[in-house]
């Protein structure tokens, strides 16, 4: 059951990519989004990664989701809307680039053993659980050895709000 589920969550997240990348206007784009991100969470389920998975939909399915939806609102993109690319060619490069990835990906695993790596990496998050509790496994590192990371990434996204709006609005006055 648990295979079958994971078949159609996959199904639903590839369908809501290409959804984001083929919808005619940008709120139709934003609902694939939510589409694909609540089927990931929906595999987080699956792989008993509860914590991951509530916080997949509380913060990019509700929060992210909103703040993209109110910069649209904002930025008023849905009207005069003229698409760059015509039609089959967004699945083209959504296709090519599916494909880089997928071929990056096998030559990484191929080229090292990943499962070796797996079963030292299971091990290591087996004793974190232990030690810390789910939460504090994924805080820990999270607040210590990657704070700087996990700040830099949220000024980038208010830096390419602020200029969005900024670009946008320039024509304005």
């Amino acid at each position: 059951m648990v295979d079958i589920l994971f078949y159609v969550f996959a199904a639903v997240a590839i369908g809501g990519a290409l959804g984001v990348v083929m919808a005619k206007s940008p709120v139709g784009s934003l609902l694939f989004m939510v589409t694909t991100l609540a089927s990931v969470a929906g595999t987080y389920v699956l792989l008993e990664a509860h914590f991951l998975a509530a916080i997949q939909i509380i913060v990019y399915a509700g929060a992210i989701m909103v703040l993209f939806l109110f910069v649209i609102m904002l930025l008023n993109l849905g009207h005069d809307y003229h698409r760059d690319l015509k039609g089959g060619a967004y699945a083209v490069v959504s296709f090519a680039i599916v494909g880089a990835m997928a071929g990056m990906l096998q030559r990484q695993l191929r080229g090292s053993g990943i499962t070796d790596a797996v079963a030292s990496g299971g091990r290591a998050i087996d004793a974190a659980i232990a030690e810390h509790g789910a939460i504090g496994a994924i805080a820990e590192p999270l607040y210590t050895t990657y704070v700087v990371a996990f700040e830099i990434t949220g000024i980038l996204l208010l830096v390419a709000i602020v200029g969005a709006l900024v670009l946008a609005k320039r024509n304005v006055a």
